[in-house]
């Protein structure tokens, strides 16, 4: 059978035009998971990832596409491990029309990166971008969760929500199709990085209207059909942060 490092050496694909590029950290237990959407003249990068896993992700991507073609950069929040690599993807991408689309808070942060690439403020320009082919990608802000700035991606032409670290997950295996030990998998790291039960019931019900076939967040497994309902009645229960402290209310 093969290894973890070995099923996941290449691109993997969620759909004919959406694909994993992402890698497992046995040290962390941290599957991270940047994607890839490519539709027709576009390209869309989510949320590219840290310095040190330049290599490994871009490795992929170059499986893909020729990176001169990526014209959009998702950031969904400032963290490191989500973007710490842009100022190195631009150069690598060198492509003038390329745009990283962010929330505005989150733009503040990431310009202290230095970059030239214009940031699209999605708060300023109503939520979502068109692409050539008309499909659009609609963007939720999810504030708090885990960051002021955080927002989740809804393509409605696939049903797919990319999510961030909203969904995400600390797991020991490395199979982005894996549904061991579902939805428990979510309890860790909602508990650590998450603000309160409050704030996360906040989000989920910004969600709950979207018809979503499945869930790509940024860490952890994808979340397909039935478990998206299971997902959400999981963490709408979930005590987390300020909930877990001693002297907490849950």
């Amino acid at each position: 059978m093969a290894s973890r490092e070995e099923r996941a050496e290449g691109a993997i694909a969620i759909a004919r035009d959406v694909h994993w590029v992402g890698f497992y950290e046995n040290a962390t237990r941290l599957q991270c998971n940047p994607y890839l959407l490519v539709d027709d003249d576009d390209v869309v990068f989510f949320d590219p990832g840290s310095i040190p896993d330049f290599p490994k992700i871009m490795r992929k991507v170059l499986d893909l596409v020729n990176p001169g073609a990526i014209t959009w950069i998702v950031v969904s929040h400032q963290d490191p491990d989500v973007c710490g690599n842009l100022a190195v993807v631009e150069d690598v991408l060198d492509n003038p029309a390329l745009r990283i689309a962010a929330h505005t808070h989150t733009a503040r942060l990431i310009d202290h990166l230095g970059l030239r690439t214009p940031i699209h403020r999605v708060d300023r320009h109503g939520h979502a971008i068109t692409l050539k082919s008309g499909r659009v990608l609609e963007f939720i802000h999810l504030p708090y969760l885990h960051s002021p700035g955080a927002i989740a991606t809804f393509d409605r032409q696939r049903g797919f929500l990319f999510s961030g670290d909203l969904f995400g997950a600390i797991t020991r295996n490395g199979d982005i199709f894996s549904t061991a030990g579902f939805p428990g998998t979510l309890d860790a790291f909602h508990q650590a990085y998450m603000p309160s039960n409050a704030v996360l019931r906040r989000g989920l019900a910004r969600l709950e209207g979207l018809p979503i076939r499945a869930i790509l967040p940024q860490h952890g497994s994808v979340i397909e059909g039935p478990n998206v309902r299971v997902a959400f009645d999981h963490l709408r229960a979930l005590p987390c942060g300020e909930d877990c402290d001693e002297g907490g209310d849950a």
